[in-house]
């Protein structure tokens, strides 16, 4: 079986919030894909709940768009601790964190349930799960915690 990155990693060892790069791929025809580690949640110590973190990953795909070319996906790990964002290129860890911390700053601070997109039945497949009050709160509290560059030690911007 091959080895995932993700399953090595120590999880005990990492320091949330942080962001990390994960790898670099190139493709065949010479596109190049960056995977981070977008970390909200100190791992195995607790958990976004299911609409939280459906919302964040709603209104994160449109914010970070707005803050850094490249994006390609953002999508919530199932242990509902954090992201899986990955971008075309090879974008720095300083400037997801500056977008990230841009977009959170919407969120906990700006952001009405008119912002939140795709929430309909058409456009979501499991439209009824979103909070934005939840996503609202864990935004400011990883806001408050300040998101690393490092995921081992606590590096700022």
């Amino acid at each position: 079986m091959p080895e995932i990155e993700s399953f090595t990693l120590d999880h005990t060892a990492v320091q949330a919030p942080y962001v990390r790069r994960i790898g670099v791929e190139h493709g065949p025809g010479g596109g190049t894909v960056t995977n981070f580690d977008v970390r909200l949640v100190q791992p195995n110590t607790g958990e976004i709940p299911t609409s939280g973190i459906h919302t964040l990953e709603h209104m994160l795909a449109g914010l970070l768009r707005e803050r850094i070319d490249g994006v390609i996906d953002i999508s919530p790990f199932g242990c509902r601790t954090g992201f899986h964002l990955l971008m075309w290129g090879e974008p720095s860890v300083a400037d997801v964190v500056v977008a990230l911390t841009e977009a959170l700053r919407f969120i906990a601070d700006d952001a009405v349930e008119s912002d939140i997109p795709g929430v309909s039945a058409l456009e979501c497949g499991n439209y009824r799960d979103h909070s934005l009050h939840s996503a609202r709160e864990w935004a400011k509290t990883v806001l408050d915690q300040g998101i690393s560059l490092d995921a081992f030690e606590r590096v700022g911007v």
